[in-house]
């Protein structure tokens, strides 16, 4: 006994000093990183719970004070999302206290960077007081939710927006023959793609021998979209380029894809429902991992990206040419070296992305909050995500289709 118990202070111990040795090692560049670690530490947090946590919440009076017990599938989806509702509330906390800094000398570009014990301690005490929150405000927290999700969502669409054009900036400013070809074999295998998909599309979702008008309307107005795009970016007025076309057209055939996909598992156009029980592990694996990578782009890129904030003070607002004479430029030097750097991405909209992500995470694991058959068991399935999935969609055609035509209407205007 007394053996066991020293080696579980020395295990304790260990494992004390590894978590500080960590967290102390991290660093300026590393922070974002850790940022995305510790969300990715949340859903895993709200997986576990999701599956294992009902039995415990249904034993606790302030939540379970219903006269009739309500079925296990109420619980996952409270448990969810109370972990949800700590990690809104501690990045949303975040993104207030790190509004307006705009050089590194501010003392809050400290706390942004450093402090992580006592941010995983905090962490854990928010998510924690979560579970003794009365039903209600879980309850308005689970409608906001569903708002704050579609937020989230536009942000993607307008950081894959910016990457594509981006993408296809850098490789024409190049102006060689070699990465011409590029964006013109980059192209052809998207569009190749894309028709593949649909054709998988239309073998999966509308089976023989049943109507499913629904589902084949969807997979045809984003061909047409996909033609638009051409037309569009071809356009001679446009002098826009394939490449952004090609790739926005095979992401929204995926997020078609996607929206058919989450349908509900008894439908009958739902062409996976016959896979449904044998892949439900697989599917929530494999719809979780794509979370985690979606949001950590999407924190990732947004913090730096010049589409949304960036500082006035920032290296990406401009610079200008020295005035000063030949002579006086050791003086300058010597003061820009006592002069704080301006940060290089806005800390707060870099937090509030991690609060938009927060709540669309919990949708995902409570499958928007829809009770439709396995939906408990498997990720991002009922009718909402079709409809969420679907409009997304429809909501990337437009925003590109704008961001071709929107210098020809306004050409005064920088885009």
């Amino acid at each position: 006994m007394w053996a066991a118990s020293c080696l579980a202070s020395c295990c304790a111990s260990c494992a004390c000093d590894a978590c500080r040795s960590v967290v102390g090692g991290i660093s300026r560049r590393s922070a974002r990183i850790a940022y995305c670690g510790l969300f990715a530490l949340s859903l895993v947090v709200s997986w576990i719970l999701r599956e294992v946590a009902a039995p415990l919440l249904e034993s606790i009076p302030w939540i379970n004070h219903f006269h009739q017990t309500p079925n296990r599938e109420w619980f996952e989806t409270d448990a969810v999302l109370r972990v949800s509702l700590g990690n809104f509330l501690f990045f949303t906390v975040l993104a207030i206290i790190m509004s307006g800094i705009k050089d590194q000398k501010d003392p809050r570009d400290k706390l942004h960077h450093g402090g992580w014990m006592a941010k995983i301690i905090c962490w854990c005490i928010v998510v924690f007081l979560m579970f003794f929150l009365p039903n209600g405000i879980i309850s308005f927290y689970e409608t906001t939710s569903k708002f704050g999700s579609g937020l989230f969502l536009l942000v993607q669409v307008v950081l894959l927006l910016d990457f594509v054009h981006n993408w296809n900036d850098n490789w024409v400013k190049k102006d060689d023959q070699f990465w011409y070809m590029a964006l013109l074999v980059v192209s052809l295998v998207c569009y190749v793609a894309t028709f593949s998909f649909s054709g998988l599309l239309f073998h999966w979702f509308t089976p023989s021998g049943h109507d499913c008008g629904l589902n084949t309307f969807f997979i045809v107005i984003t061909l047409i979209l996909v033609f638009v795009f051409a037309v569009v970016a071809l356009h001679p007025q446009v002098n826009g380029s394939l490449l952004p076309a090609s790739v926005i057209s095979l992401y929204c055939m995926y997020l078609c894809y996607s929206g058919l996909s989450s349908e509900p598992r008894d439908y009958e156009c739902n062409g996976l429902h016959k896979h449904s029980k044998a892949v439900s592990t697989g599917s929530m694996t494999l719809g979780l991992l794509t979370t985690v990578l979606s949001v950590v782009y999407s924190a990732v890129r947004a913090g730096s990206s010049t589409t949304f904030v960036s500082s006035p003070s920032s290296p990406r607002a401009g610079s200008e040419k020295p005035l000063l004479p030949i002579d006086q430029m050791d003086q300058q030097e010597e003061r820009k070296k006592e002069e704080s750097r301006p940060v290089t991405y806005s800390y707060s909209f870099f937090h509030l992305i991690f609060s938009l992500a927060s709540m669309y995470s919990a949708m995902l694991l409570t499958g928007w909050s829809t009770s439709v058959g396995e939906s408990g068991k498997l990720v991002d399935v009922g009718w909402p995500s079709v409809w969420v999935r679907i409009g997304t969609g429809w909501v990337t055609a437009a925003l590109f289709i704008w961001s071709l035509i929107a210098p020809i209407l306004f050409p005064e205007r920088e885009f």
